[in-house]
């Protein structure tokens, strides 16, 4: 026989639900609902993105939203941000040392940028390069980042904050970082 945990009201999920589905992405970011792990937590909503310049898709990324009202040690908190952002990238930006390094600091600025308190952040930087021989002569470079935390979402606004950080983080590894405050893109006008 197995345990089943009584359902809880959500408020606090409900209202992030709203403002993830309601977000102003930047340019070129297509957004969608996918289907979200039933599993993992009582409640929860995935979306995944493109980065897309034309019909050039720079960059991919899923970000699930999870959310247990009575708690996750080892969350230490209800809700979990779980992610993971992909790109196909330049040899030599994958085959440098640092870009692991460079990839987590994406992550952890726009965070902090963007002012999206949190704990518990866990995660990985992968760069992979592949080279084809024989009748197989393309080379693949890809980078990715798979990420968790626990958001602190002390009002209906406050997951705006995370979703802002991770567009950032989707556009970094896209290559289309954000532009300080105040500039425009010539590559959008």
């Amino acid at each position: 026989m197995s345990f089943t945990r009584p359902s809880i009201a959500a408020p606090e999920f409900d209202q992030a639900v709203v403002a993830i589905d309601t977000m102003s992405w930047r340019p070129g970011v297509h957004v969608e609902r996918i289907a979200s792990p039933q599993r993992v937590a009582p409640h929860s909503i995935a979306i995944a993105a493109d980065l897309k310049d034309g019909a050039t898709t720079l960059s991919t990324g899923r970000l699930i939203l999870l959310h247990d009202p009575l708690g996750n040690e080892s969350w230490d908190g209800t809700m979990r941000l779980v992610t993971l952002v992909h790109a196909d990238l330049d040899e030599t930006m994958i085959t440098d040392p640092l870009f692991a390094e460079a990839a987590w600091s994406w992550l952890t600025e726009a965070l902090e940028t963007h002012d999206a308190r949190h704990r518990v952040l866990a995660g990985t930087v992968t760069a992979s390069y592949g080279r084809g021989f024989g009748e197989l002569t393309s080379n693949q470079s890809e980078g990715e980042i798979r990420a968790s935390w626990t958001p602190e979402l002390t009002n209906a606004e406050a997951i705006a904050h995370h979703l802002r950080a991770w567009q950032d983080v989707l556009g970094h590894l896209g290559g289309r970082p954000p532009l300080p405050s105040g500039v425009v893109s010539l590559h959008n006008r």
